[in-house]
């Protein structure tokens, strides 16, 4: 399914709700049969009909009511029957109609079939077309729905849609051109990022890349949408670019990087907060993996001998596209060696991996 989002557009109350059910048997299935026993129960609901009947491969019934809601009714001879309800969220009186006729159609099967069902699911409702977005995929490509009950921001820049959305769980989550990116609730990645705590920065000379909530970024509009709506991460630190101890800097990076190498400016720590590790495994074909080893030649020839690399990889069920980005330390300009640990990031809901990369110690 493509969904095409027109912004500034009216709410409406035609949300759809679509509902699978399913029945999985031990046994092949008399499809004719089945049609015959539920029949009954979506024709009792005003529904017109329409029967599909293809040889050796089941039964594809449709169920329109005059309002445009719909079921569809798919029986596999195997002994699979699919239940699909869409319907408008002001139609047939709401989820408890709905719930009343899949509880008929599930008792109607029990009595069909009795001990020879092996499983029944009723998933919850899929809520489409409504004024709040609250499904995001996974990295691996699972669909995931927030319990998102606000949009606390929603502005395009010159380099991408920023969001920020409230989540019952995890508070305000920032969301980057539909990347999850941070949540009020993600302290985890946010320690995980810097060391998990193992490193004492006092006195050290740090440079930041990225991270939409300070250091060197360059999307203005995500620092001050974050200043606002994200200040349980950020706290007041980007109330003033510039501090005692440190400076945000409203520029690309990447020429950042280039001048601090020509003037031989040197960090004890890196923290590559930019990207993730692209899900492509084509490095050849993504300029995403160009601009990632471009942007960790750099960091190398601006850390010191001695200091450390600190970056997030990717979902830890993405193994052949951190596999490749390992595969990538090698082929730096200088030898690294690294660790990697994996962290829960709760927002994320998905664990997620961190990297502690450092110069490879050159006998004298």
């Amino acid at each position: 399914m493509v969904k095409i989002e027109i912004k500034h557009w009216q709410k409406s109350p035609e949300w759809r709700i679509l509902i699978d059910y399913f029945f999985s048997l031990n046994l092949a299935v008399d499809c004719n049969a089945v049609l015959k026993a539920l029949q009954p129960i979506f024709q009792e609901q005003g529904m017109t009909e329409t029967v599909h009947n293809w040889e050796d491969h089941g039964y594809l019934v449709t169920y329109i009511k005059k309002n445009g809601s719909f079921a569809n009714l798919r029986i596999h001879p195997h002994g699979l029957v699919l239940v699909d309800l869409q319907s408008y969220n002001d139609d047939m009186k709401g989820r408890e109609e709905v719930d009343q006729l899949l509880n008929k159609v599930e008792e109607r099967m029990k009595e069909l079939f009795h001990s020879n069902i092996k499983r029944v699911k009723r998933l919850p409702a899929i809520l489409r077309g409504g004024v709040i977005d609250r499904y995001w995929p996974t990295a691996d490509g699972r669909l995931v729905e927030y319990d998102i009950d606000e949009v606390v921001y929603d502005e395009d820049s010159p380099f991408q849609n920023i969001k920020i959305l409230h989540s019952k769980q995890f508070g305000n989550i920032l969301i980057l051109s539909g990347d999850v990116n941070l949540a009020e609730s993600d302290l985890a990645y946010t320690q995980a990022i810097m060391g998990s705590g193992k490193e004492d920065y006092t006195g050290k000379e740090v440079l930041i890349l990225g991270g939409g909530d300070g250091a060197s970024n360059i999307d203005q509009m995500v620092i001050d949408g974050c200043k606002k709506h994200m200040r349980k991460t950020c706290g007041d630190v980007l109330d003033n670019l510039k501090g005692e101890c440190y400076q945000v800097l409203i520029e690309d990076c990447i020429p950042v990087l280039k001048r601090y190498a020509k003037e031989g400016r040197m960090f004890d720590y890196v923290i590559n907060d930019l990207t993730a590790v692209p899900i492509s495994t084509s490095p050849e074909e993504d300029s995403t993996w160009e601009f990632l080893r471009l942007i960790l030649d750099l960091s190398m020839k601006v850390l010191k001998q001695d200091g450390k690399y600190f970056t997030q990889g990717n979902c830890v069920n993405l193994t052949d596209a951190l596999t490749l980005y390992e595969e990538q330390l090698s082929r730096l300009y200088c030898p690294v060696e690294f660790s990697k640990e994996t962290v829960c990031v709760p927002s994320y809901m998905e664990l997620w991996v961190f990297y502690t990369i450092w110069k490879k110690k050159t006998d004298i």
